[in-house]
């Protein structure tokens, strides 16, 4: 495989790439206003809102738009100098799926479009899109106003399909050339990490060229150890959500759907109690999510498994948590499990570390680069549930390994943030734009009775 670009920041001596002063962003079907851990939102919200506000910060302004879901909503929401979330009309407020929506991207495009229309010639100097919804909208408004489009999939329905969880219903193949079309069309494809961007040239014939792989981050100021004894920090955190004070807590955060695997973390809970009765009455499994996708065909489909496996005593759920009660929940577990089918990178798993909790997780995806293996938590290969308890069960009652893992967990995350993501963008915009003005500067040489090739 030809060699990958990294977009993590330019070499010294290297070219001056063109800066942008303004940027569209697209994200069709959630806004970045939304909850994370519920519904559609997740990850992506996370991370489209904290670039936003760090390109702003380099005086890069950013205009989101995003598909309206309520009639209070105002038309545009200033959610941070220099960051403004519009928000388009397109079709019902409510009562549309994620599978409904490419039935309302010609009315979404249209308010894109018109938006763009009020404004100054050459107002925006680039699109970015997120997912393939949005990436529709991309290839079409590239065209229109005669700029590049960068595009991030965030998730590939190939991927997915070939990793289905049980019980969850496969991506459309609607979906799937959807997808193609848009790594065909982009001037950039952002992957977050080279497995997904061996993907993308593996299963979409995307020009190695112009894949660029930069990592997501995490908010280091906000997911940090807190100051003081980590055993005082944790039962206050404990207290404060009310979780046992005492015993061992295993945390799944995100969104409760088959991808996911919640059902992985009770099933080895279960599996552990026949293997070890005395530790596994010492474990508390929180769930702290709302249900999302297929997962809302039965929302009470983990209470029904927990209590049918006998361990609905040691099962917790919570809500999705706002503000500082997530870093809070991060500290007060012994271990975050993240168990996905699937993650483009796993913010869950990175979150968790710089809080200094080490992390289980699937050894998929983008899951190998944001844990690393025995410093800052442990992968485990597969979904088996007799798996995850004989880990749960060596690593719970190691306090020692545990405290090195933890240790390892902020040491790693520190390697990842959201100014380092956005400098890695700021690369590849101007990569994307300066290849774009050579292209048309190379249009206008030929003229219009000849044909250039490039």
């Amino acid at each position: 495989m030809a060699e990958l670009h990294t977009g993590v920041g330019r070499q010294r001596g290297a070219r001056p790439w063109p800066r942008p002063r303004r940027i569209a962003t697209l994200s069709v079907h959630t806004s970045p206003l939304h909850q994370p851990g519920t519904g559609d939102a997740g990850g992506m919200n996370v991370y489209i809102l904290e670039v936003a506000r760090r390109l702003a910060e380099a005086d890069v302004e950013v205009e989101i738009f995003t598909r309206a879901t309520s009639g209070d909503l105002p038309p545009v929401v200033e959610t941070a100098p220099g960051v403004h979330v519009r928000h388009v009309t397109s079709g019902p407020l409510e009562g549309l799926t994620k599978e409904e929506l490419p039935g309302q991207l010609c009315a979404f495009t249209a308010g894109v479009l018109r938006a763009e229309a009020s404004r100054p010639p050459g107002h925006y100097d680039l699109i970015h899109s997120h997912y393939w919804l949005s990436g529709q909208v991309g290839w079409l408004a590239k065209e229109r106003w005669g700029v590049p489009l960068v595009h991030t999939a965030h998730t590939l329905a190939k991927v997915k399909n070939a990793q289905l969880a049980a019980g969850d219903r496969p991506e459309p193949k609607a979906r799937v050339i959807g997808e193609e079309q848009v790594v065909t069309e982009a001037d950039r494809l952002v992957a977050n990490t080279t497995v997904e961007a061996r993907d993308l040239i593996d299963r979409y014939d995307a020009d190695p060229a112009r894949v660029a792989v930069v990592e997501p981050g995490v908010d280091l100021d906000r997911f940090r150890p807190a100051p003081g004894n980590r055993d005082r920090v944790a039962v206050e955190a404990r207290r404060r959500l009310g979780l046992p004070a005492t015993g061992y807590v295993v945390a799944f955060v995100g969104r409760i759907q088959p991808l996911k695997a919640p059902d992985v973390l009770i099933r080895a809970v279960a599996a552990l109690r026949e293997r070890d009765p005395v530790l596994a009455d010492q474990v508390t499994v929180v769930i702290c999510g709302g249900p999302s996708g297929s997962g809302l065909d039965r929302p009470t489909a983990l209470m029904e498994l927990a209590g049918t496996l006998g361990v609905a005593d040691r099962v917790c759920f919570l809500p999705p948590q706002t503000g500082d009660d997530l870093p809070a929940l991060y500290r007060a577990a012994d271990l975050v499990a993240v168990p996905s089918y699937n993650e483009s990178f796993g913010l869950v798993a990175l979150e968790a570390q710089a809080c200094g909790t080490p992390v289980v997780a699937a050894a998929v995806g983008g899951l190998v680069t944001a844990v690393r293996d025995q410093v800052s938590g442990v992968l485990i290969d597969g979904h088996d549930p007799v798996d995850w308890a004989r880990t749960l069960g060596r690593l719970l009652p190691d306090r020692a390994h545990r405290a090195e893992l933890a240790r390892g967990a902020a040491r790693h995350a520190r390697n990842f943030s959201w100014h380092r993501t956005a400098s890695g963008l700021l690369t590849v915009y101007g990569e994307a734009i300066a290849a774009h003005r050579a292209r048309l500067a190379s249009e206008l040489a030929c003229g219009p009775a000849m044909s250039c090739s490039w």
